[in-house]
């Protein structure tokens, strides 16, 4: 299982909710965004920069998220098009 954020739009709060439940739950996390995201420290968080464009971040999650990982994010059609995968939202 792994964690990932569409962390484009997602907000500092809940972002750092989600760091601390990685870490007590011992459970990797992979935000994904299109710019460069403030630095993270920690083992079993990973930062992703996709290239800039439409959807390019919704497109890596969706190549890349199993049905066993839980997916964060607010975009209705990447949630949609993950659900029909089977991913957890």
């Amino acid at each position: 299982m792994q964690i990932w954020i569409d962390a484009d739009a997602c907000p500092r709060a809940v972002k750092e909710i989600l760091f601390r439940a990685s870490t007590r739950l011992q459970v990797g996390l992979c935000l994904v965004a299109n710019k460069s995201l403030a630095k993270h420290n920690g083992p079993l968080v990973e930062t992703i920069v996709v290239a800039d464009g439409f959807d390019v971040a919704d497109d890596y999650i969706a190549e890349h998220a199993a049905p066993t990982d839980l997916v964060v994010t607010a975009d209705v059609p990447l949630a949609e098009l993950l659900a029909a995968q089977g991913v957890k939202l």
